[in-house]
Formats: structure tokens, C-alpha cells, sequence
């Protein structure tokens, strides 16, 4: 069977026996899990040269909080904090660095400064978002949110949460394409978090496979969340057993691709382990 292939620009990453790993830089005061640490330009390039040398894959770069209540970010501010450390990385590292915004012409000036991926929680439902990466042949993140980070937890509500976010995919995937964004481009994340409660997010967890039998790479994104919190009583900083587990059952069922994580040490770790299992498979 052919690798599940995603397209960035000028290269293609094969998801094989193991998940990628995606390594978060929050250049932002107020991200929920380490707001603050890395708003500078040089601690956030030097964070994501670490990310790097523990075995990221991708560099997630982003300047704008999107946790529940978070505040809007000018998008000058936004352009402040991100374009020089995408553009630092770019340069420094051979890791495709992608861009976590919902602002187009944010995402433009970074694909510009040599982002190659542009990771949109709004979805691409922003036509001018969809040109900026196409007119970069940019690789993207498709991302489900029921309203926006300032409305998504006041009581999230779905007749059937997995078939809405599926259907939601399906709706982007053919505008994506007619607007010259080929499917091979796509990646998929169902927005864990986002705008869902407690069972929404496990329903989504529990079949993850909807989403991956599109023929697009998943990617999940669980690190440190809330929903791990609840179920285990543990602070943000004591979440990354939960972290792991929820990431390795979805990418062994084959259901997650990247893994969109702020441990990048342990996640590529238990990666490789489980891509060699997968390897020895009869």
C-alpha cells in the first residue's frame, strides 16, 4: 500500500509506520498551557531549535492565544510576534515550520518569511485564507471550532458530534479543492477542545477513523488539554501520561498522523516505539 503523502510546498512528508510530530512555539503572553514563556523573538526561535533536537518533525508557530475567552490579537501585534521567529526558523532549521493563525494576511507575510504550512482553526472558511495557500501551495491544517475561542465552551451542543464534524470535512475538502487547494495538501483536525464538552471530545477520540477514512492525515492535537485534566485530576503540568496515552491509542488504531504536541522529547519517543511495532507486524 502507498504512504498517506502530505504536501507542503516544495516537498512531501510520507506518514508512515509512526506519527509525526508536530512541536508547538507559542509566541503569546496567554496560551493555557506556557503563555508567556517564549513571547520573545530569540527564546521563541531557540525553543523551537530545542523542539528541533528532540525530534519534532514540524514547528508550529503561533501568536495568538486560542484557548476558551481568549482575546483577539491585532493583527499588526500578531505579525510582530510571529514573522521574525518563522522566519528565523525557516532559515535555521530544515523542519517545515507552519503558521497557527486564523488571519490571512498574517498567514501570507509567513508564508512569505518561509513558512510551508498553514495550520487555521477557523477552518478555511475564509476565502482569502484559502488564497493566501494557494497562491503558496502551502500545506494546511483544516480545523473544526463550533463559534470562535471566546464563544466555543458556552455550551457546545451537537445531534451527533461526529458526523457533523465529519460532514464539516467533507464541505471543506471540495471547496478547498475547487479553489485550487488539491486534497494532497489537506490535513485534518477535529478540534479537540474546541467548542466540544467533555463527550463530544471522547465521542471524537473514539472515531477518529471517520476522519482518516476521507484518505487525509489526521492530526490530533491533546496535549495537556482540559478534557485530561477532568478525567484524571491533574494540573496542566502533570498531564503528559494522559497526553501520550490519548495520542498512542489513536495513532496505533491508524487514526492519527501528527500529533500536535508541547512535549516533543517524550512524544517522539513513544512515536518511534510505536512505528517500530507497527513495522514488525505480520
Amino acid at each position: 500500500m502507498d504512504p498517506l503523502r502530505w504536501h507542503l510546498r516544495d516537498r512531501a512528508l510520507d506518514l508512515g509506520p509512526r506519527p509525526l510530530v508536530m512541536g508547538i512555539v507559542n509566541v503569546t503572553p496567554d496560551s493555557f498551557s506556557d503563555g508567556g514563556h517564549f513571547l520573545d523573538t530569540a527564546a521563541a526561535v531557540e525553543h523551537g531549535l530545542k523542539l528541533v533536537a528532540e525530534g519534532a518533525d514540524i514547528l508550529d508557530v503561533g501568536g495568538e492565544s486560542t484557548r476558551p475567552g481568549a482575546e483577539p490579537v491585532p493583527v499588526d501585534e500578531e505579525l510582530r510576534r510571529v514573522v521574525p521567529v518563522v522566519a528565523e526558523l525557516a532559515r535555521r532549521t530544515q523542519v517545515p515550520v507552519s503558521v497557527d493563525t486564523m488571519k490571512p494576511h498574517v498567514a501570507r507575510r509567513c508564508l512569505e518569511a518561509g513558512a510551508a504550512v498553514v495550520n487555521d482553526v477557523a477552518g478555511f472558511r475564509d476565502p482569502e485564507m484559502i488564497r493566501a495557500a494557494a497562491d503558496h501551495r502551502a500545506g494546511v491544517v483544516v480545523m473544526h471550532m463550533r463559534g470562535t475561542p471566546q464563544t466555543m465552551q458556552v455550551n457546545p451542543w451537537y445531534a451527533d458530534v461526529v458526523r457533523e464534524v465529519r460532514a464539516f470535512f467533507e464541505e471543506r475538502l471540495r471547496v478547498l479543492a475547487e479553489s485550487g487547494i488539491p486534497p494532497g495538501a489537506v490535513c485534518l483536525d477535529p478540534g479537540i477542545g474546541f467548542g466540544k464538552a467533555l463527550d463530544h471530545n471522547l465521542d471524537l477520540l473514539a472515531n477518529l477513523g471517520e476522519f482518516a477514512a476521507l484518505g487525509r492525515p489526521v492530526c490530533l492535537g491533546v496535549s495537556r488539554k482540559g478534557f485530561i485534566g477532568k478525567l484524571c485530576g491533574r494540573e496542566k503540568h502533570e498531564r503528559l501520561a494522559g497526553s501520550l496515552a490519548v495520542a498512542c491509542i489513536a495513532a496505533a488504531r491508524g487514526a492519527a498522523h501528527v500529533l500536535r504536541v508541547h512535549d516533543v522529547a517524550a512524544t517522539r519517543d513513544a512515536a518511534v516505539l510505536l512505528g517500530a511495532i507497527n513495522r514488525s507486524r505480520r
